[in-house]
């Protein structure tokens, strides 16, 4: 029964990581760069569910899907636009500047000490001998919500239609008359409203924010992108419901449960190592 329980929350976490993932993999597909300040979006998040909680806990997770949209719009026309001709270092290292910004801003206006956002109290499902927290339920319902939302709009609607095309030939997507640079754009801003979703689960299982909370969770996140095969978006979840998995068993065990960080990074090795394209990824030829 321990089994059934810790495999359901590693679901759980693995939506997390998926959606988390989702925004690392659909901005490389589509504008061939890492964003490493994905994670730090997690953060800015779960500080305005903190901001509007006292008002309204919907209002308070409308307002963050809506703000994280907003500035994913606004890093991208700032801060990678003005690169999008330069070299992937210049492009890396802006991200990291961009993840070590909004971290500091958040110190500075919140502080450092650890602040409790208790969405709601929402208590467990008792299974006979199964008890579940109805938090990993709602996790795992708007994890497979989401997924089946965001595939049928990349497979069915133009401007998914648009962001494959970028993605397969940006060049003869131009040619076509799409603009690459809306496409963009429409990207991380999906990107960072799944990253608003993705912190406000994580809230409702942890509900302790500070400003460096979606750093390792980014990390993860970018982690089980590249397993699954970044660029993929069926990949990327893949990759996040495996590493969640994965992270609870060896959590359940008390003897392996202090190497999960480690085992989880040795896993993406093995994986490249057998598959340096990941579970799904597919090679691409570049042209020259």
């Amino acid at each position: 029964m321990d089994f059934i329980v810790t495999l359901v929350n590693g679901l759980s976490l693995g939506g997390i990581y998926a959606m988390i993932a989702l925004g690392y993999t659909m901005v490389y597909g589509i504008a061939k760069m890492l964003n490493f300040a994905h994670g730090d979006v997690i953060m800015v998040g779960g500080y305005t569910v903190l901001v509007f909680l006292a008002v309204n806990p919907v209002l308070a997770i409308v307002m963050s899907v809506i703000f994280c949209l907003l500035l994913g719009i606004v890093i991208e026309k700032v801060a990678y636009k003005p690169l999008r001709g330069a070299s992937p270092l210049a492009v890396l290292i802006t991200a990291i500047g961009v993840s070590y910004l909004l971290q500091s801003l958040a110190l500075i206006i919140f502080g450092a000490a650890p602040e409790f956002v208790i969405i709601a109290n929402l208590g467990t499902l008792d299974l006979g001998p199964i008890s579940i927290k109805y938090s990993t339920i709602i996790t795992l319902v708007a994890t497979v919500i989401v997924m089946t939302v965001l595939s049928l709009f990349v497979k069915y609607s133009k401007i998914g239609r648009a962001m494959v095309a970028v993605s397969e030939d940006r060049d003869a997507a131009r040619l076509m008359g799409i603009n690459i640079n809306m496409i963009i754009t429409i990207t991380f801003a999906i990107g960072s409203a799944l990253a608003a979703l993705a912190g406000v689960c994580s809230l409702l299982n942890v509900p302790t924010i500070t400003p460096t909370y979606g750093a390792m969770p980014g990390i993860k996140a970018f982690t089980a992108a590249v397993i699954g095969g970044i660029g993929s978006i069926p990949g990327a979840m893949v990759g996040g419901i495996l590493l969640g998995i994965v992270e609870c068993l060896c959590k359940a065990v008390p003897e392996i449960a202090p190497y999960t960080i480690a085992i989880e990074f040795a896993i993406l090795i093995v994986i490249l190592l057998v598959k340096p394209t990941g579970i799904l990824g597919k090679k691409r030829r570049e042209k020259v």
